[in-house]
């Protein structure tokens, strides 16, 4: 249940970041960079959640690897294909 919490809370942020595009500038360079700001906050914020997994959920390293890929890269890629 809490990845699929993450998931929401990562289109929430991928919509945020795109929303704020105009910010970045007009046009596909405008989203070029609101997608650049979302991967990059997605990294952190996947990190982060993985670093809560090793610390308070007791996993190890490698357990929780696969799980920051899986977490990370759906958004990333639907990201870049926007």
């Amino acid at each position: 249940m809490h990845t699929a919490y993450l998931m929401e809370g990562s289109f929430a942020l991928l919509v945020s970041c795109l929303l704020l595009r105009r910010a970045f500038g007009n046009g596909s360079a405008g989203m070029v960079m609101g997608v650049k700001a979302f991967i990059a906050l997605w990294l952190v914020g996947t990190g982060f959640n993985m670093r809560l997994g090793v610390r308070q959920g007791g996993y190890s390293v490698a357990e929780e690897s696969p799980i920051l890929l899986d977490t990370f890269a759906l958004p990333a890629m639907i990201a870049a294909l926007a």
